[in-house]
C-alpha cells in the first residue's frame, strides 16, 4: 500500500490555523500507518463526479480529502468540512491522455458559467491566441481533453484566467506560448497512474515513513523539500566536466536546485564529501535547516554534507597551512590605511583607497608594486597612470608592513593563502547558493578545492540580484562556465502579478562583467494573484495609518501573522515599519531590513518608505568617487529593491512618502 502527498495539500494546510495545522498532521500520520484505520471516519464523497474521492475527519469540522484507487492513497486537499467537499466535488485524479501524467483536473463544467461566458464575450473583441492549435499539439502541452476548447478562446486578457484552472504543465504552456515561447514537451508511458511522470513529480509524491511525512509537513511553504518541477529536477541530475552553474530570476528555485544537488552528490558515493556554501551565516543558517528537512531519516546521507560560510571553511582549512594567524577586523584595516596615507603625506581621498584595497588590493592578493603597477584594473574602470599607482602602493605596502608585524592577515588573504597551499582536498563536491555574490578570494579557494574535478564546482544565483558584492569575471580566477550555464524559467514562489510588476526594475537582459548574457525573457509563473498596492503618501504618519489598514486586512483574508513581513532600506525608517505594525495590532509581523530579507519568503511583504531620499541610499550616492561606482550603486540599489519586492508569495504593497523613489515610477510604467 503505497501513501503519497499532493502538493494542493501542502497548499491548503498552510492556510489553516497553527493549532488546525497540528491537528490535521495527526490525521494524516495516522493515514499513513493505516489509510484503512476506522478511527479515521472514512467515507466516500457521494457527489463527486470521481469516484475515488474519500473523506478522513480531523475533528468536528475539519476533513482531509483522499483519493483512494488500487494500493494508492493519496491526501489531496484539507480544508473545513464545506470547503473541503466542495473542492472534490470540482475536481477529479486523471492519467493524462497524451501526456501519460498523472493530473488533479477542475472538471470543466463545474466553472461558473458567468466566467466561461466572459471568456466568450472577450473571445469576439480580441484575437485567439491557440485557435490554429490542433488538438494533438494543445494535449501535447498537458491540457485535458474537456479544456481544449475554452483555450482556443484565450485571448490576451483572459489567458490567466484560463490558465489558472489547468494543471501546471498546461498553464506554464499556454503562458509561455502566448509570449512566444515553445512550451516544453514531456511524453513518458503511463505507469500505473502515472504518479512517476516528471510533471506528475513536482506535485505528487511517495512518503515512505512518518519521518519523511514530518519533513514534507512540518514546513508546507518550503515546497522543494517534496515537490521538484521537471527543469530543476534536470539541473539536479546532469553531470558536467567542469564547473557549472544554475542562473534564474527571484523564485525559480535555483536554492531547491543547489540543495538537492548536494543530496544528489552525497547519495552517490560513500566517499563524497559536499560542501554546500553560500556567503552570509544567516543564509547558511537557512540551508542547514533545509538540508535537515532533505535528509531526514537518512542520516548516512547528512553527514557527508557539509553546511557552511566560505569564511567558516577557510578559517578551518587554515589550521593546517597558516597557523597561528588572526584575522584583521575592518576597523584595524581602515586605521592602517589612514596611518599610511599620513605617513606618506597622500592627499588622495579615504573613501577611493578603502575601495583600492578592498576591490583590488586585498581582493586579489597583491604583495608587491610590480604586480600591483601591471595588473588589470577588474572591477574598477578608472584609468591610472603608473606614477599614480606608484604613489598608492607606497601606502598599500605599508599596509601590508603593518599587519605583518601585528601578525594578522585580512579574510582575503587568508583564502589566498590556503588556496595556494591547500594539500589535502577536504570536499570532493562543492555546491554554492547565492553565487551572484561571491567575492574573488572565495571563487579561487573553491577553485583550489574542487574546480577540475567532474562535477566538482556547482552555483546557483542570479546577478539581478547582486547586492553585496561587486561583480569581476570568473575566468580570471580561473572559473569558467561557458557552456555549462543553465536558466530556470518557471516561477513557482511569486505570482504572475507581483513577478511581471517587479520585473519592470530591470532591463531584458544583464551582462556580466565576463560577457555572459542573461535574458530575463520567457520566465512564467505557476500561480496568480491580486495585483500589488501602490501608494504615495504626504506624511510618514498618513503611511504608517495606511499601512496598518492593509496589514490589517491581510490578517482578516487569512495571511497569518508571522508569514506577513515588512520591509525598509535602513535603520532609519524602522519607526515607520514598527507604527504600522503598532496600528494593525499583530506584533507577530515581521519587521526586516530589505538585505536581510535576502533567501528567505512571506505570504505578504510591505516595502514601506521607499522615499526619494532613501532608496537609491542618498549617503551611499554622496560618497560615489567616480561615475563607475555611481553607476554601481544604483544598480544594487535597484536590485536590493528587486530582491525586497520579490520575497512577497501573493500580496505586495509598495509605499513611499512623497516625492517617491525614481524606482517607484518605474514599476508604473
Amino acid at each position: 500500500m503505497t501513501v503519497l502527498i499532493a502538493s494542493s495539500f501542502t497548499k491548503s494546510l498552510e492556510k489553516l490555523s497553527g493549532h488546525e495545522q497540528s491537528q490535521t498532521k495527526v490525521t494524516a500520520f495516522d493515514i499513513q500507518q493505516n489509510p484503512e484505520s476506522p478511527g479515521l471516519s472514512l467515507h466516500r464523497i457521494d457527489r463527486c463526479r470521481d469516484p475515488g474521492f474519500w473523506s478522513a475527519r480531523v475533528n468536528h469540522d475539519l476533513r482531509v480529502v483522499l483519493h483512494k484507487r488500487d494500493s494508492d492513497t493519496l491526501l489531496a486537499y484539507v480544508g473545513h468540512h464545506d470547503d473541503a467537499y466542495a473542492w472534490a466535488e470540482r475536481r477529479r485524479l486523471d492519467t493524462h491522455p497524451k501526456t501519460g501524467a498523472a493530473q488533479i483536473v477542475e472538471i470543466r463544467e463545474t466553472v461558473e458559467e458567468i466566467v466561461v461566458q466572459r471568456y466568450v464575450e472577450e473571445a469576439v473583441k480580441k484575437p485567439r491566441l491557440f485557435t490554429d492549435e490542433s488538438d494533438d499539439t494543445l494535449l501535447s502541452w498537458g491540457i485535458p481533453e474537456d479544456w481544449l476548447e475554452t483555450v482556443r478562446q484565450a485571448t490576451e486578457d483572459t489567458v490567466l484566467d484560463i490558465a489558472g484552472h489547468l494543471p501546471d504543465e498546461a498553464q506554464e504552456a499556454i503562458l509561455g506560448a502566448a509570449v512566444g515561447e515553445v512550451p516544453t514537451v514531456r511524453i513518458a508511458e503511463p505507469q500505473g497512474l502515472g504518479f512517476t511522470h516528471p510533471d506528475a513529480q513536482r506535485r505528487f509524491r511517495v512518503v515512505g515513513d512518518e519521518q519523511e511525512l514530518r519533513a514534507a509537513l512540518d514546513a508546507p511553504w518550503d515546497e522543494w523539500a517534496v515537490f521538484l518541477h521537471p527543469a530543476q529536477q534536470e539541473f539536479v541530475d546532469r553531470d558536467f566536466n567542469g564547473p557549472a552553474r544554475v542562473i534564474g530570476s527571484a523564485g525559480t528555485g535555483k536554492t531547491v536546485v543547489a540543495l538537492h544537488r548536494a543530496v544528489r552528490l552525497a547519495t552517490e558515493s560513500s566517499n563524497h564529501r559536499v560542501l554546500l556554501t553560500t556567503f552570509s551565516e544567516g543564509l547558511a543558517s537557512g540551508l542547514s535547516e533545509k538540508m535537515h528537512r532533505l535528509t531526514v531519516g537518512h542520516p548516512e546521507i547528512a553527514d557527508r554534507i557539509s553546511v557552511a560560510t566560505m569564511s567558516t571553511v577557510a578559517r578551518q582549512l587554515a589550521m593546517s597551512v597558516a597557523d597561528g594567524v588572526a584575522i584583521a577586523s575592518d576597523d584595524e584595516v581602515t586605521t592602517l590605511l589612514e596611518q599610511a596615507a599620513r605617513d606618506t603625506s597622500s592627499t588622495i581621498d579615504h573613501a577611493f583607497l578603502n575601495d583600492e584595497w578592498r576591490l583590488i588590493v586585498d581582493a586579489w592578493d597583491v604583495r608587491d608594486g610590480d604586480r600591483y603597477r601591471d595588473l588589470p584594473r577588474l572591477g574598477r574602470k578608472v584609468r591610472m597612470a603608473a606614477s599614480r599607482r606608484d604613489e598608492l602602493w607606497a601606502i598599500f605596502s605599508k599596509v601590508r608592513q603593518g599587519l605583518s608585524s601585528r601578525g594578522l592577515e585580512t579574510e582575503a588573504g587568508l583564502m589566498h593563502q590556503v588556496a595556494r597551499n591547500l594539500n589535502e582536498r577536504p570536499f570532493t563536491h562543492v555546491v554554492v547558493d547565492e553565487a551572484q555574490d561571491i567575492s574573488v578570494p572565495e571563487l579561487a579557494l573553491l577553485a583550489s578545492i574542487s574546480g577540475d574535478r567532474p562535477n566538482g564546482l556547482f552555483f546557483a544565483g542570479d546577478i539581478a540580484q547582486r547586492i553585496f558584492r561587486s561583480p569581476f569575471p570568473w575566468k580570471s580566477v580561473g572559473v569558467d562556465v561557458q557552456g555549462r550555464s543553465r536558466s530556470l524559467k518557471v516561477n513557482y514562489r511569486t505570482s504572475h502579478q507581483i513577478r511581471s510588476q517587479s520585473d519592470r526594475l530591470l532591463p531584458p537582459r544583464l551582462l556580466e562583467t565576463g560577457g555572459e548574457e542573461d535574458r530575463r525573457t520567457g520566465v512564467t509563473s505557476v500561480f496568480h494573484g491580486p495585483a500589488p498596492t501602490m501608494r504615495t503618501f504626504v506624511s510618514a504618519d498618513d503611511e504608517s495609518q495606511a499601512l496598518g489598514d492593509w496589514l490589517t486586512k491581510m490578517v482578516h483574508e487569512g495571511v497569518r501573522p508571522e508569514t506577513i513581513s515588512i520591509l525598509v532600506r535602513s535603520d532609519m525608517e524602522m519607526v515607520r515599519a514598527k507604527a504600522a505594525r503598532g496600528i494593525s495590532g499583530h506584533s507577530d509581523i515581521l519587521i526586516n531590513l530589505m538585505h536581510d530579507a535576502k533567501g528567505r519568503e512571506f505570504r505578504a511583504v510591505a516595502v514601506m518608505a521607499c522615499d526619494a531620499d532613501v532608496i537609491p541610499n542618498e549617503d551611499r550616492l554622496l560618497g560615489a568617487t567616480d561615475e563607475r561606482e555611481l553607476r554601481e550603486i544604483f544598480d544594487t540599489e535597484r536590485h536590493l529593491l528587486y530582491v525586497a519586492a520579490t520575497r512577497a508569495r501573493e500580496h505586495l504593497w509598495l509605499s513611499a512618502v512623497d516625492p517617491a523613489s525614481e524606482f517607484l515610477e518605474d514599476l508604473l510604467i
